[in-house]
């Protein structure tokens, strides 16, 4: 099916990958069979020049061979066609450079007309082979030359030019060969570095995806887990008390009325978050501490015994991320008493002051009878606790001594009057 094959890589400079060597090639997109690549144009091109090469030194070889003292005709033969099948052999010098080299070593010991071979091989080498291959090929081709001029001296320079002169050449080709797996090595890195980059910027970006629906997650459950309790609380006060007074009716009806709207006008902001991708564009202001009380009194209207205590130094001065945090931990504390909890008194303490921290307590007495089974997964505490690590803060929650419950947390709350514009402060730390 299509769905099981593998993606297909996007090929590196795709149009013009006939400019490259067919081995860089290979390296940078290796083909999924397994199967050498095929010569590109560049390759045939430089396969030619290489071969054209080799030949023309070798019929510049010719002339020394005839001027050579002492070399008789069968000797000359010989050495022209080892240089002719040696000139061939440059067609293989992709596909078995270091045993071309290798070979070239005893040929290069008979044969002038092979010499043009000789340097090709040992440049190949060095394109295609680490340093250490380099430096035994290239190492004994210098190495032998001494007992090739020994053998069969120049006509033309003398015994200690010529050796000079051979080696000075090849270590020069074998540079040159080393300059161009350098610069392709260069490439190579380049490359690998751009896809790891690409690689990190993915992640990034789905990581990113994955904190911001994790944090609109977070938002749904503490705001609509609220709202919906309430219905349900009102709801089932109307379904068990089908002879309570139409006041009670009638203010449990408003409840629920103004508690779905609440809901809806949350969902639609939630909505608008993930369509547009910016929380702040448009939608109500976000609840800060301020929001504390009508947060409290809308408890109380749903039936809830709350009481609120504590005391706030300078609260206008606390940061809204703050501020948020707190009434988001008190929202998911009261909804979690009123489903766990029903009918037991909670109380919210908030204290603090900057420079100390902001401390937030919901704490409820045990329940006096059984509880109702009531779903739910945790995942609202675990959100808490998230909210405070986020913050700077600490969260903790458990019941308590006496069979109730307790949701505690510690939020930083940093003094900025104590930082001047010369930088120093009381020295006081967040209170973490």
């Amino acid at each position: 099916m299509s769905e099981d094959r593998p993606a297909r890589i996007t090929p590196a400079f795709p149009g013009r990958r006939w400019l490259l060597p067919s081995a860089l090639v290979e390296q940078l997109d290796p083909e999924p069979s397994g199967r050498r690549p095929r010569r590109t144009a560049r390759d045939w091109l430089v396969d030619f020049s290489c071969f054209l090469l080799a030949v023309l030194l070798g019929v510049l070889n010719l002339e020394t061979l005839r001027r050579e003292p002492g070399l008789g005709q069968g000797l000359s033969a010989a050495d022209q066609v080892i240089g002719a099948l040696a000139c061939a052999a440059v067609w293989l010098r992709r596909r078995w450079p270091v045993g071309l080299a290798v070979v070239m070593v005893p040929v290069g010991l008979v044969s002038v007309v092979a010499a043009g071979t000789t340097l090709v091989a040992v440049f190949t080498v060095a394109v295609h082979r680490p340093f250490r291959y380099v430096a035994w090929i290239a190492g004994t081709v210098i190495a032998v030359q001494p007992l090739f001029y020994l053998w069969r001296p120049d006509p033309d320079l003398p015994y200690l030019g010529s050796v000079f002169f051979s080696a000075l050449l090849i270590t020069a080709v074998a540079g040159w060969g080393m300059l161009a797996r350098s610069k392709r090595q260069l490439l190579l890195s380049l490359r690998d570095r751009a896809r790891r980059a690409e690689t990190e910027a993915r992640l990034r970006a789905e990581q990113a995806q994955r904190l911001a629906r994790e944090a609109i997650a977070r938002e749904m459950h503490d705001v609509l887990a609220h709202r919906l309790t309430l219905l349900s609380v009102h709801a089932g006060a109307l379904e068990f008390r089908p002879d309570a007074s139409r006041e009670e009716v009638a203010r449990a009806a408003g409840v629920i009325r103004e508690s779905a709207h609440e809901a809806l006008q949350d969902l639609r902001e939630i909505i608008g978050v993930l369509r547009a991708g910016d929380p702040d564009d448009a939608g109500r202001p976000q609840p800060t501490l301020d929001a504390l009380g009508t947060l409290v009194d809308e408890c109380r209207e749903a039936g809830m015994r709350v009481a609120s205590a504590g005391r706030v130094t300078e609260p206008g001065a606390l940061p809204a991320s703050v501020g948020r945090t707190v009434y988001r931990i008190a929202q998911e504390a009261l909804t979690n008493a009123r489903k766990h909890a029903p009918g037991t008194e909670v109380t919210v303490t908030v204290t603090g002051a900057p420079g100390e921290g902001l401390d937030v307590t919901v704490r409820n007495t045990p329940p006096t009878g059984a509880v109702p089974a009531v779903p739910g997964s945790g995942q609202g505490l675990i959100g808490l606790t998230e909210r405070a690590t986020l913050a700077g803060g600490t969260l903790r929650h458990g019941p308590t001594p006496d069979g109730g419950f307790e949701v505690a947390a510690h939020l930083p709350w940093t003094d900025r009057r104590a930082d001047g514009p010369t930088g120093r402060g009381t020295g006081r730390g967040n209170g973490t």
